[in-house]
């Protein structure tokens, strides 16, 4: 039973190691959507900047609102391309999280199976045990009742 209860508590760790996995993983993914949706707003200003700057090109417009509007557009494209370096970041941190939780979640289930098949292992054992002592028990009545028929037949003679 000891063997049972030491795995359990190295399952009740594990359990706790996964939970903590489980959380980190959450929080990567609540961190990716916000960077994935930072860069996403951020490129859907860009395609506004650039359809405005079509218009101003189409139309008569001042040269300084033209050029103030590439210039927007370019800062855009500098920010788009700090953002897209966060979003892999995050999106492999997410993975790496991810790993770690399945890591986890197959080390909690190696330890559920392990101590179902001792318990299993224990239960077979006293099983046999007990199916041993009832052997033994009836071999002892047995013989008491031969011996004992032996004797009554000695003591008549």
């Amino acid at each position: 039973m000891s063997q049972t209860t030491t795995l359990t508590k190295v399952l009740h760790i594990r359990e706790r190691e996964k939970d903590h996995a489980q959380k980190a993983y959450n929080q990567s993914i609540e961190m990716f959507e916000e960077v994935a949706t930072k860069l996403y707003t951020l490129l859907k200003k860009k395609e506004d900047a650039e359809e405005s700057y079509e218009n101003y090109i189409q139309s008569t417009v001042q040269i300084e609102k033209i050029v103030e509007q590439m210039a927007y557009i370019e800062s855009l494209n500098h920010q788009i391309v700090a953002l897209q370096q966060q979003v892999n970041q995050a999106r492999d941190e997410m993975e790496a999280k991810q790993q770690t939780l399945t890591d986890s979640h197959i080390e909690v289930k190696k330890f559920e199976k392990l101590i179902e098949n001792r318990k299993l292992q224990q239960q077979k054992d006293r099983l046999k045990q007990e199916q041993a002592s009832m052997d033994e028990i009836s071999v002892q009545q047995f013989l008491s009742q031969k011996q004992g028929g032996n004797y009554g037949k000695e003591i008549g003679s």
